[in-house]
């Protein structure tokens, strides 16, 4: 007889508990997104960089309001965990970062995240990947963190480094972007790893 294996983390380990909002040693501020920064989703739907690396849709105020509540009900259902990266303050979003395919039983996920200008050059997005890694890992109880990004996209592997995911390889032809199939860096870390600060 095999025994049914119990999961790396619980269910209920994050709709148990409203999503938290982190304050960055810059003042930037993740917090979770509200159905007024609609028009900013609207925004990035039409930014060139954002739209060159990110799998974006053309959306309105409307769609863009149902995304946001698709967000607050994946946090609820434990699959997605997507924040808005605000300035110092808090206020309108200049970007966002989250985790995809958060699968709790199997203790992983993976990274997303882009900036709109206003938010680019700061090395925000570095502290932000730390931050959520540190939840993620310390609080949550993940085991492996994953970031993928385009071979061409050497914004995203500069984060993903400094943040302490180191390169694990090449995934061929893995993602389709507007001008075709790319090449894509696997980064990871794992409980255990050592954190860039350390």
């Amino acid at each position: 007889m095999i025994s049914s294996i119990a999961p790396v983390v619980p269910a209920g380990g994050m709709s148990g508990a409203d999503q938290p909002t982190f304050r960055l040693p810059s003042g930037f501020v993740l917090r979770p997104w509200q159905p007024d920064d609609a028009e900013v989703l609207v925004v990035a739907g039409r930014d060139p960089e954002v739209r060159q690396w990110n799998r974006t849709e053309d959306l309105t105020g409307r769609t863009a309001g149902e995304k946001i509540a698709r967000w607050r009900e994946g946090w609820q259902a434990e699959v997605v965990a997507i924040w808005a990266v605000c300035g110092a303050g808090g206020g309108r979003p200049v970007g966002l970062i989250g985790l995809g395919d958060v699968d709790l039983r199997g203790g992983g996920a993976e990274f997303l995240y882009w900036l709109l200008p206003a938010g680019r050059g700061h090395g925000v997005m570095v502290d932000a990947t730390i931050r959520i890694s540190r939840w993620a890992v310390d609080e949550l109880g993940l085991h492996r963190l994953r970031i993928t990004h385009s071979v061409a996209n050497p914004a995203s592997c500069r984060v993903a480094t400094r943040a302490g995911f180191p390169l694990e390889g090449v995934m061929r032809s893995a993602l389709l972007h507007a001008d075709g199939w790319h090449d894509e860096h696997l980064h990871a870390r794992v409980q255990g790893d050592p954190w860039p600060s350390d």
